[in-house]
């Protein structure tokens, strides 16, 4: 009789809050039932417990015995992430050659740590003697009595059983015991009592404090007795000398202040009971609650700690009878409009959806879209009998976790967030929608480098839903889907063209004539300051868009052009004139102000580049008495006069856009739109038109002038905007350039970045990079460099450059795979779709 194989030993792929990949664990001991992806299991590592998530099933390799999980934490029926999100999240990491903890601890915002009451023994018949003088016996103990590394050794022989019990989340309270819980000793006091019948022979003062002892009953002191008899205190005590009265144990009445207690329920500390006390009428002070508490009258225990308050849903009206004319369509968009305009056309889908008992979910790239989605959309939760939930690094830990509990158990089915909601547990997921899906903001900067639209496209295909594309003008990626593009926000633009000055008066109805192109006036041309004294006769409010924070962005000697630079960096150093320092605005470094060039010795420097403090200093000089308000990384001044309507200025950068628009708001500027397109990035000119459009409807009401200084007049980006084209018009011509060019969306790219402290060794390493690539198989048209940085030198490192031009994923992640052949003399950094430059 031939015996059947054993079944092979089931292997789990487990990946921990670090950059590694997902590591194999064999199952706990013990376990049945399929692997738990999605749920999160205690592994050892390092000597300790630390928390995992189950991201699938390995193959097992070979005869080498693996370390076993040693606790799954969550039910496999209600994971911690669905096992659909968690198949499209991996996958998109192998195809980016991310390692798969790195990109999940960007994503995964709660869960790592877990409170729990840990207990250890000693198998049965074990003896542990020989690990260490203390070590485990056959009862259970607390496993802090041990050090950490001596149970992981123990672990790993297989001579430990181990019990883990959650902790639930406690808090400590002041509660009023029961009258019968009382110490007797506090519950009993000593008073004077008389005895019958009196002895002889008394003084009739005596007789007579007697009596009105034994008639008005006992007293607690000597003195109070002979104070209400209306005797001496000699008079009593000889009373009590002679045997006429005796100290006696009666029962207490019980303190007003606990009484109190018992009716107001427990306490959170002593001063809230002292409080509470004597705002009711009975005077408590924290010294006298804290004797009672010593006495037994009260006891500090543990209750469960209230869940904490959670950002409330804003109520929103709803047009029930509003259709549903979006798109039927695995991919598509919403464009146009303003942003209360596209919300209000989404709401038919999500209501529907949310009807339908299943989950929607709503990216957001920052904090403003988030707030703006969030005050349009919550509201619907409520009207489709659910809840709705935020999602976001605004959160404390707390707020996360209770949030994604209330997600895990379909308590709440909208959640709107940031990148940290994307592997939201949501229950029967049906939509996901990316707000603003072409803005960097969807850049995680640290880490993994992820954009997050291309996650959740990889999220919604495992989870077979669809993906939605909603905001002010679409990216040129999302142009080819199907989609409404609503009617444009009235826009008036008013360009000033430094590359061509006005020489007639018709040319323009704010421009002087004959003016040349140092007469135009700048940082604040001509044009604009006529308007900015407009703004201030009538009582209005004005914001100006500056390039860059800090006064200029550098400082140059007029006699030799020498350029105070970074020490770590091949960039100049920015000046800030409020501080008097220079500082990189790449590194951090910086320096005071120097006296004289370090070249020549010329005592006078030349400010170039105007930033935030120079222009707020301009319109100063421009506009006397008008407040003149900063928004910068710098600097954030209040804003509450401003938003009650008072006149002012707001200069700032692009932070401006995080808050809401002055509600008098009547001009915005951009004082050189030039420093969105001079950039070495093939998205430089959508990035640009999406800033227009943003300014464009910024005011949720109005539409502000629009002033827009540029030496790039006839921009197709600027002329659209300028000539009330809808938003599809400029990304569809991008579309159709980039289809030329073999640009994304028509191919996928990568950046690698080669970096060393030597330039030869980084351009060494890059080229012999490019080489394996191209013996690999890759063509020219495939890769492109390698070249070095537009930045040759920064933060001490030389960086190269190679780009990866792929005509799908699959292909690209083939040429990401060459970079694993071998060992590179140089740190090589993979980031797929870069945004920010070439």
């Amino acid at each position: 009789m031939t015996l059947a194989p054993a079944p092979a030993p089931q292997v789990w792929l487990v990946v921990v809050n670090l950059p590694v990949p997902a590591q194999d664990f064999s199952v706990p001991h013990g376990w049945q039932g399929p692997v738990p992806t999605g749920c999160r299991v205690l592994v050892p590592w390092r000597g300790k417990l630390v928390v995992g998530l189950v991201v699938g099933e390995s193959e097992p390799r070979g005869a080498s015995r693996l370390r076993e999980a040693v606790h799954v934490l969550d039910a496999p029926a209600c994971p911690w992430v669905t096992p659909q999100t968690v198949q499209g999240v991996c996958a998109w990491a192998t195809d980016a050659r991310i390692p798969a903890g790195l990109i999940w601890g960007d994503l995964l915002g709660v869960g790592w740590t877990v409170d729990y009451s840990h207990s250890v023994r000693a198998v049965e018949g074990a003896d542990l003697s020989a690990f260490a003088r203390k070590a485990p016996t056959t009862l259970w103990t607390d496993a802090g009595a041990f050090h950490p590394a001596l149970l992981d050794a123990v672990r790993e022989q297989g001579l430990l059983e181990e019990r883990f019990e959650g902790r639930p989340r406690t808090r400590g309270v002041i509660r009023a015991r029961e009258l019968a819980e009382v110490p007797a000793a506090a519950r009993a006091v000593t008073v004077l009592r008389a005895v019958t019948p009196p002895p002889a022979p008394l003084t009739p003062r005596q007789t007579h404090a007697h009596a009105w002892l034994a008639e008005h009953g006992p007293q607690d002191s000597l003195n109070g007795w002979a104070k209400a008899a209306g005797v001496s205190a000699s008079v009593v005590t000889g009373v009590l000398n002679a045997g006429g009265a005796q100290y006696v144990q009666a029962a207490a009445t019980p303190p007003p202040a606990w009484d109190w207690l018992c009716e107001a329920g427990p306490q959170d500390t002593l001063s809230a009971w002292a409080n509470g006390a004597s705002m009711d009428g009975t005077p408590l002070s924290p010294t006298a609650a804290g004797t009672l508490l010593a006495r037994g009258w009260a006891d500090t225990v543990q209750v469960l700690a209230p869940p904490p308050a959670l950002p409330g849903a804003v109520a929103s009206e709803i047009n029930h009878d509003l259709p549903d004319r979006l798109p039927e369509a695995p991919l598509w968009r919403l464009h146009g409009g303003r942003a209360a305009s596209r919300f209000r056309t989404l709401m038919p889908r999500v209501l529907r959806l949310l009807g339908q008992g299943r989950g929607v979910l709503i990216l957001a790239p920052d904090h403003a879209t988030l707030r703006r989605a969030w005050e349009g959309l919550s509201g619907l939760a409520t009207h489709a009998g659910t809840s709705a939930v935020q999602l976001s690094g605004q959160l404390n830990d707390l707020q996360r976790g209770h949030t994604w509990e209330l997600v895990r158990k379909g308590a709440a089915r909208l959640v709107i967030g940031s990148a940290h909601a994307l592997a939201a547990p949501l229950q029967d997921l049906a939509l996901i929608v990316v707000l603003e899906e072409g803005s960097d903001a969807h850049k995680l900067l640290s880490g993994s480098r992820a954009f997050v639209p291309d996650i959740a496209a990889r999220v919604a295909a495992a989870h077979d839903i669809p993906l939605a594309a909603l905001g002010a003008t679409p990216a040129a990626e999302s142009v080819p889907w199907p989609g409404a593009v609503l009617p444009p926000p009235r826009a008036r633009v008013h360009i000033v063209d430094y590359a061509t000055p006005p020489e007639q008066p018709s040319l323009g109805p704010l421009s002087g004539a004959h003016l040349g192109i140092g007469d135009m006036g700048y940082p604040i041309s001509h044009d604009l300051a006529r308007l900015l004294r407009q703004v201030q006769e009538r009582g209005r409010q004005a914001a100006l868009l500056a390039p860059r924070r800090g006064y200029s962005a550098l400082l140059r000697c007029p006699s030799c052009e020498h350029t105070p630079q970074c020490r770590n960096c091949d960039v100049p150093l920015r000046f800030h004139q409020a501080t008097r320092q220079m500082a990189c605005h790449q590194c951090g470094y910086h320096e005071s102000m120097p006296d004289r060039c370090d070249n020549c010795g010329e005592q006078m420097w030349k400010a170039r580049g105007p930033g935030t403090e120079w222009i707020a200093q301009e319109v100063g000089r421009l506009l006397p008495g008008m407040p003149v308000y900063r928004m910068d990384r710098d600097r954030q001044d209040s804003l509450a006069q401003l938003y009650e309507g008072e006149p002012g200025v707001l200069v700032g950068t692009q932070l401006l856009l995080s808050h809401d628009a002055p509600p008098n708001l009547a001009l915005v500027a951009i004082t050189l739109a030039d420093t969105w397109l001079n950039v070495s990035d093939f998205r430089a000119s959508e990035r640009y038109h999406r800033l227009l459009r943003q300014l464009a409807e910024w005011h949720p009401a109005r539409a502000p002038l629009l002033v827009v200084q540029t030496f790039q007049a006839g921009h197709p980006a600027l002329r659209v905007l300028a000539d009330g084209r809808d938003t599809l018009a400029y990304p569809a011509a991008e579309e159709r350039a980039r289809k030329e060019l073999g640009y994304p969306p028509h191919a996928r790219l990568a950046q690698v970045e080669i970096t060393a402290r030597e330039a030869k060794r980084a351009q060494m390493a890059a080229q012999e990079l490019a080489e394996a690539l191209h013996g690999a198989g890759a063509t020219a048209h495939e890769v492109l460099g390698p070249a070095p940085s537009p930045v040759a030198r920064l933060r001490g490192v030389y960086p190269y450059h190679l780009f990866l031009r792929a005509r799908s994923d699959a292909r690209l992640a083939e040429l990401l795979r060459v970079l694993d052949t071998r060992t590179w003399k140089a740190r090589v950094r993979v980031d797929v779709n870069p945004r920010g430059g070439l």
